[in-house]
């Protein structure tokens, strides 16, 4: 039988260049991704003041130069990224290796069209590496915890919003039926757009009723507005409060929800697992040193 093919060791200089760009223990790799931080600030800022009609035609020239400068930057560090990773496909399909792409993409098509270069913000998410380098790790367990509830929650939002969606409809139609056009309603799709601005609390103001039943019905539409944003609060809510229950199985009994510091089913009496694996709250999670 022959031996199992084994991947070749990589070269020096491949692992020292990981342990900078990738890593975040060592002095070069938290001052790589310091100055990378910075650069991600400052190009995004570039942008922004290249949107500003007065600073443009002031400083057009050097924000554009700043503009391919920072590009030319991140494409070399994309490249060295691909060249020093363990799996190059893995990082490039992954999400930072996806959103590292995409901060490229926008002033190479401003090329061909223009005005593309303000999609440069994406960089902004590029910031999310500000975990890594602050040794805030743990609040990444919070963000997955907050995840997991919107997760756990979604079927109810997504009927939730359903019934919002068809009552906007319904009373979108029934304004337009009430108010008409010369009340500014001049079709169905008007009327739905003024309900959901009306239901949503924003009210631009627009389009008004002028009607007394239309005000009638319209100010019943803002009382309501308050009661639909308050429920997906309630819904996530009650999603995060029992997520930090330990989702455990009863080995005896179907039960699956218990309290963090239950030791036995809370149904039939059956002693629980003392930490089952991903059972612990990553809001209990203790901090690990600096």
């Amino acid at each position: 039988m022959s031996a199992p093919l084994t991947a070749p060791p990589r070269a020096p200089w491949r692992v020292r260049l990981h342990t900078v760009i990738f890593g975040h223990e060592t002095t070069a790799g938290k001052a790589f991704d310091v100055a990378l931080l910075v650069a991600i600030v400052a190009s995004v800022g570039a942008v922004m003041a290249d949107s500003v009609p007065s600073l443009r035609s002031t400083w057009g020239t050097p924000l554009r130069i700043a503009e391919w400068t920072f590009t030319l930057l991140f494409s070399i560090e994309y490249v060295l990224r691909l060249a020093c990773a363990e799996r190059p496909t893995r990082y490039a399909t992954s999400f930072f290796g996806l959103i590292d792409l995409a901060a490229l993409l926008p002033t190479y098509l401003s090329l061909v069209a223009p005005g593309s270069q303000y999609l440069i913000v994406i960089r902004g998410l590029r910031v999310l590496r500000v975990f890594r380098i602050l040794a805030l790790a743990e609040y990444v367990g919070e963000a997955e915890f907050l995840v997991r509830a919107l997760r756990d929650s979604r079927r109810k939002i997504a009927i939730f919003m359903a019934t919002v969606a068809t009552l906007t409809v319904m009373l979108g139609t029934l304004m337009y039926l009430i108010e008409g056009a010369r009340s500014g309603f001049t079709s169905i799709p008007t009327s739905i757009y003024w309900t959901i601005v009306t239901i949503t609390t924003v009210g631009y103001g627009d389009i008004t009723p002028q009607t007394p039943f239309g005000q009638s019905l319209a100010a019943v539409i803002m009382l309501l507005g308050y009661a639909i944003v308050a429920i997906p609060t309630g819904i996530v809510t009650a999603e995060l409060g029992r997520g930090r229950q330990r989702r455990v199985d009863c080995p005896r009994c179907p039960t699956s929800q218990h309290a963090l510091d239950a030791a036995f089913c809370r149904r039939c009496g059956e002693a629980l697992a003392a930490d089952p694996p991903g059972a612990r709250d990553p809001s209990t999670t203790p901090a690990r040193p600096a």
